[in-house]
């Protein structure tokens, strides 16, 4: 059994008469069967290798373009790029390197024939004759990096709606074929939700985007908020920006999660059982929104308890909605509630200290004992919402304000709400002390309110 790649040939030859094996490009002899076992499953995974210490021929897809198949010497005659004995078993499919993907498009089609005489390699048919399209080998050379639009500033600071203007398919597609789908992908361990970004990078380019969301929310249960805020630490890990421009991995996500939304391939997963336990979540930014899910599709009951009057956390409150709008947030909600997740807002577990700057809106309290009480587990994952202070001469001047005691404010009015005693910057001279996303924040909401 062999496969080989246009980088590389990578193969393992078996004699099972002699208990001999030759394998990898070096062709060193490996005479012990459990080594030749552990090795064809570093390769191929546990079902291949199976197979192959069974005497059957087990032919890999894995480069973009083409197929490459093993087949004897005298062999027999191809037909529509098959093996006349050769039946494809189903659509099983395995990760090269003993990776675990499921959506990727390596397949391992299974020949029923004695174990591997002597064989050579040769490309038999694209892949696209088979109903598939795979990704563009050469794409890291022939694509510049696509940055998303934006629309005009004099138009954007007129009002709070999101102003980033997202790839569309063929732009999404073309930024996909960057994707040089590394041996060692370093953006998987980059994300720090660890995304499969080569698999769906592929499934975009092949214009899979039902899978590739599929396997989007394998890992991620909100990427509608990673695709608009997160800093993309996985762009710089990413293999292409050492000597070039990073994949716009950030840019495809987006593009995938708004799809999905528009074909309805978002729904509600219900637990199929339920345990009988009872789950606490106290904090409902992505952190508790995402475990709360977790925890309901695994047949918990799950309370999310929030202290302000809506869900969200600081992706509600911190985050102004021209960076992400709350729309999103509400979606996510009714799926919570669809698959048996009770919301209690305006409740604040414990209490804050006297002084505390924290927003607080709730409207009753609970004692971590009484959780303790009822539940069986409590999980606690709240936000840092504690400003740090600069005790600087003049700090408890009028008019010096922590950006989570302006930013919330807004957010509230933008959701209808009326803010008695609002802070506003209409006409005034602002100053923003901090250059990160708050800063920037602070200064956008600052700008849409009318400020010199």
């Amino acid at each position: 059994c062999a496969f080989e790649t246009q980088r590389e040939r990578v193969g393992v030859r078996v004699d099972l008469a002699k208990r001999r094996a030759f394998c990898g490009s070096d062709r060193a002899p490996v005479a012990d069967g459990r080594r030749l076992h552990q090795h064809i499953i570093g390769l191929l995974g546990e079902q291949a290798a199976q197979a192959a210490l069974e005497g059957i021929e087990i032919i890999v897809t894995l480069e973009p373009g083409e197929i490459f198949r093993a087949r004897r010497a005298q062999g027999s005659e191809q037909r529509d790029g098959m093996t006349e004995c050769g039946e494809v078993c189903g659509d099983r499919r395995a990760g090269a390197a003993g990776r675990t993907v499921d959506d990727r498009a390596h397949r391992i089609e299974r020949h029923a024939r004695p174990p591997c005489s002597d064989q050579y390699f040769e490309r038999a048919a694209p892949r696209h004759s088979q109903g598939k399209n795979m990704g563009k080998i050469t794409g890291f050379m022939e694509f510049e990096r696509l940055e998303e639009g934006y629309k005009p500033v004099s138009e954007r600071v007129k009002n709070y709606k999101e102003f980033v203007i997202g790839l569309d398919d063929s732009q999404a597609k073309a930024q996909s074929a960057r994707c040089m789908d590394c041996g060692t992908p370093f953006c998987n361990s980059g994300c720090p939700v660890n995304n499969i970004i080569p698999d769906f990078n592929e499934l975009v380019f092949q214009g899979d985007w039902k899978n590739a969301i599929e396997v989007l929310h394998s890992t991620n249960n909100f990427p509608e908020f990673t695709g608009r805020i997160c800093p993309a630490p996985c762009e710089a890990a990413c293999t292409l920006n050492v000597a070039d421009d990073a994949v716009g991995i950030k840019s495809i996500e987006h593009a995938i999660i708004d799809r999905a939304w528009q074909e309805g391939w978002v729904k509600p997963r219900p637990a199929t059982h339920k345990t009988g336990k009872k789950v606490a979540v106290v904090g409902s930014g992505p952190a508790g929104m995402a475990a709360a899910q977790q925890l309901a599709r695994a047949g918990h009951d799950v309370t999310l308890f929030e202290k302000n009057d809506r869900i969200g956390g600081l992706l509600r409150y911190g985050i102004p909605d021209f960076k992400m709008e709350k729309s999103h947030i509400d979606r996510r909600a009714e799926q919570l509630v669809a698959e048996g997740v009770t919301l209690k807002t305006g409740v604040m577990v414990g209490h804050l200290p006297e002084g505390s700057k924290v927003t607080n809106w709730a409207k009753e309290s609970i004692t971590p004992e009484q959780l303790k009480k009822e539940f069986d587990a409590v999980l606690l994952t709240g936000g840092s919402e504690q400003s740090r202070d600069l005790p600087a001469p003049g700090r408890d001047l009028a008019g010096i304000h922590f950006a989570m005691e302006f930013l919330p404010q807004q957010n509230r009015v933008n959701a209808g709400d009326k803010v008695k005693g609002q802070l506003r910057a209409d006409g005034k001279h602002v100053v923003v002390i901090g250059g990160g996303d708050t800063g920037a924040d602070s200064l956008g909401t600052s700008i849409r309110q009318g400020a010199k």
